[in-house]
């Protein structure tokens, strides 16, 4: 199996051929293609290889899907005796990359 960790927005992914993955919102449209240069680890079949920091001459090609939203956080502040209650809620945004291809030149 070809999978390779790439870095975006300062958090790592595992990047699997053919499958999504859920990255923070992003400046594209849906139907844009991406090409993802922060590649940190390649693992295909035995061969691995470790980027110091990145691995030179991998890239992966994304497609955007779609910009989600995530679920629902509730967040409740609560102090008894002094009659302190807040009640706020959160809803990160996403976007849904496809990964199409990684390359490895």
């Amino acid at each position: 199996m070809k999978y390779a960790i790439v870095e975006q927005g300062g958090k790592q992914y595992q990047a699997v051929e053919g499958s999504t993955i859920l990255v923070d919102l992003m400046e594209a449209e849906a139907g844009q293609q991406l090409k993802l240069e922060q590649v940190l680890l390649l693992v295909d079949g035995e061969e691995i290889r470790v980027g110091t920091p990145a691995v030179a001459g991998v890239s992966i090609e994304a497609t955007v899907e779609a910009h989600v939203k995530g679920p629902k956080l509730t967040i409740f502040k609560y102090s008894p005796k002094k009659r302190i209650r807040v009640k706020t809620g959160h809803r990160q945004q996403y976007t849904r990359l496809m990964i199409n291809k990684i390359e490895v030149e």
